[in-house]
């Protein structure tokens, strides 16, 4: 679908309704990479519709995967590691971190060359953290800066595992040397500095692959997962700004269904109903390791509260929904330890910065974070930064406000979220 550069929203209107957000993309990422790891065929319904997806699709179909069907249904037959082949041109992962960085751990223990390129703003982002721990597992990785910028060039070859302690807690390099330890001799072991999404091991371990995660140490030996059916669980990270809307919208009532509910992907949950808010989560099921649920949220009045540590890491994508929070709310919010929003799509902490002093919120920026001084929010001309989680914000942000607001750059949203304007419309007019 086309998807407009520039949006108008205001209104302040109730949303009441039912939801359901696109499918997960943390999960739906991990489950076309391992179902080309798996042997046979597996089903895979509600993949995650946004250009981050797509762009992990892309690469594996260049490596020679077999995936057919659209994101609604589509089936991916699966060779194993072996039966994957050397691109014949450079591998292009668009806007996807995830992509780049995990695709880069499966590809280092490939007996051939593959590149990995993408867009502008890809070609910004730290790509230290995970050629570094390959290269000492003896992957053969090159790129800008020794390495540390795509595009990568990977010589990929025999792996030997060993015990890696990551410079930052992150999911992404987690899964690039999971993907690299299933294919390395020995065990590999990733010792993580903090709390991170763990779908990976998760799904793995559900899946059959030796892999195992025990006092934040994830333990990997030789292996591969079985084929699999899956039913992607909905964004969490998506769901956030529909729960934050539902906040500080006065009169709001809605239920976000089928939602994943892992426990790393919901610190927002906890955040929020430390500032007040009256969301309740119901869990009804279990997929490939990950709970799923319902989320009912209701409007409720919020204050400023503390955002540090672990809650921070485990809730990196959900800060700018967060912010829009804290800018609606009574008295303080401080955000702190969060200076890898500098490297996200945009840096945005001086983005989420921004788009709040258009509001007319005092905010104060430090190289790790916010402190947000909640207000009476004003309509403004807002900007998407080309970042999708802050092109939401914004849109969450203006719908609060009576008068209207604008939003420049909206098309980033396709990256994620597609869908979201209308999704929300709906709920603002009580038909979802």
């Amino acid at each position: 679908m086309t998807v407009p550069n520039e949006i108008v929203v205001g209104g302040a209107r109730p949303l009441r309704g039912r939801v359901r957000v696109p499918g997960d993309k943390s999960i739906s990422h991990r489950a076309l990479l391992f179902a080309a790891l798996a042997d046979g065929r597996s089903t895979i319904a509600r993949l995650a519709t946004g250009a981050d997806v797509a762009a992990t699709r892309r690469s594996l179909e260049r490596l020679g995967v077999r995936i057919k069907g659209t994101p609604e249904r589509l089936t991916v037959t699966g060779a194993g590691v072996d039966g994957l082949r050397e691109p014949d041109g450079v591998i292009d992962c668009a806007n996807s971190g995830t992509s780049m960085r995990v695709l880069s751990g499966l590809l280092a223990g490939r007996p051939f060359l593959s590149v990995l390129d993408g867009d502008d703003s890809l070609r910004t982002r730290p790509m230290a953290r995970v050629v570094q721990p390959l290269r000492a597992m003896g992957a053969a990785i090159d790129g800008r800066a020794d390495g540390t910028l795509a595009p990568l060039v990977v010589r990929g070859g025999a792996l030997t595992g060993c015990r890696h302690t990551p410079s930052v807690a992150s999911a992404q390099v987690k899964s690039a040397l999971v993907l690299a330890g299933l294919q390395a001799s020995g065990v590999t072991e990733i010792v993580e500095p903090g709390a991170s999404r763990d779908h990976t091991e998760r799904m793995l371990g559900a899946l059959g692959a030796p892999v195992t995660s025990s006092g934040g140490v994830v333990r990997v030996e030789a292996g591969a997962p079985t084929a699999f059916e899956l039913d992607v669980p909905g964004d969490p990270s998506s769901a956030a700004f529909f729960v934050v809307a539902a906040c500080i919208t006065a009169g709001s009532e809605i239920v976000i269904e089928d939602v994943a509910l892992n426990p790393s992907r919901i610190a927002f949950v906890t955040v929020l109903q430390r500032m007040g808010a009256d969301i309740e989560l119901e869990p009804h099921s279990d997929r490939v390791g990950e709970p799923v649920g319902d989320i009912t949220v209701r409007a409720a009045p919020l204050h400023g509260t503390t955002i540090v540590g672990d809650e921070v890491s485990v809730a990196m994508d959900e800060i700018p929904a967060l912010a829009v929070a804290a800018a609606f709310a009574e008295g303080v919010t401080d955000i702190r330890d969060a200076a890898e929003l500098r490297v996200k799509e945009s840096d945005r902490i001086g983005t989420v910065q921004q788009e709040l002093g258009q509001l007319g919120i005092a905010v104060e920026s430090r190289p790790d974070g916010l402190m947000i001084r909640g207000g009476r929010p004003q309509a403004a001309s807002l900007k998407g930064h080309g970042d999708h989680r802050i092109a939401m914000a914004a849109a969450v942000a203006g719908h609060a406000i009576e008068a209207d607001s604008t939003v420049r750059g909206w098309s980033i949203v396709a990256v994620s979220y597609p869908d979201f304007l209308a999704d929300l419309a709906r709920l603002s007019d009580g038909d979802a």
